[in-house]
């Protein structure tokens, strides 16, 4: 794990009695990158933050910028210790390394539906790399439910949008709409390749999986 700092922030909760078992689990992480491209050099912040966490999970992820992102636990979260030990950790590493990667190059985004892609990149990147199914995120809607509502390209295209309406389902919009809908176009434009380059996997303008998700009907 050589690319990799970890930088345990342990001012708000230790994490002495579990470190060994979360840095196996980076390091597995990494190792699985390293099998597809050489893993970025990254800065990695973990900290204990009770309450600050996925619920359903007891943690968390968030890139910062290309060379650093953090990781949230919450070790009193009952769902924790089922979360960790099934792999969630490791794939949420996966996943948030790819949107440092995507950071060093075209960028997170700036519009919904480049925010869309990233996620939706992201966590097909972690199904490439780990072999793992969809997160309870990436599979909250149907796909019949999708097509038979697409979004309107209007609306993917707007920079001032509601992220945590789209993504976390605080408004009016289902929760996790928007990682949902950027895994299938995602998926709808992998469909449409062979074998993608791991060069690919980062850099892919977001415009060409919108146009695909608009040929498949996700997108009006």
């Amino acid at each position: 794990m050589d690319a990799w700092t970890l930088h345990w922030l342990e001012a708000s909760g230790s994490l002495a009695p579990l470190r060994a078992e979360l840095t196996r689990e980076f390091e597995a992480a990494y190792g699985a990158i390293a099998e597809l491209m050489p893993p970025p050099r990254l800065d990695i912040l973990i900290q204990r933050l009770p309450g600050e966490t996925l619920p359903e999970l007891g943690l968390v992820g968030r890139a910062y910028r290309s060379t650093m992102f953090s990781m949230t636990l919450d070790p009193d979260n009952p769902n924790f210790l089922a979360s960790l030990r099934s792999g969630s950790l490791r794939r949420h590493v996966v996943h948030e390394v790819h949107h440092c990667l995507r950071m060093a190059g075209p960028g997170y985004g700036w519009t919904l539906g480049e925010a869309m892609v990233s996620e939706g990149l992201a966590g097909q990147f972690v199904r490439r790399v780990l072999g793992s199914e969809p997160e309870l995120w990436e599979r909250a809607l149907a796909p019949e439910e999708l097509l038979s509502s697409p979004v309107e390209f209007q609306l993917l295209e707007a920079t001032y949008y509601d992220h945590s309406e789209w993504f976390f389902g605080t408004g009016t919009r289902p929760r996790w709409l928007g990682y949902t809908l950027g895994y299938q176009m995602v998926e709808a434009w992998l469909a449409t390749l062979g074998e993608v380059h791991a060069a690919t996997w980062v850099n892919v303008p977001a415009q060409d999986i919108l146009a695909n998700a608009a040929k498949e009907g996700l997108v009006a």
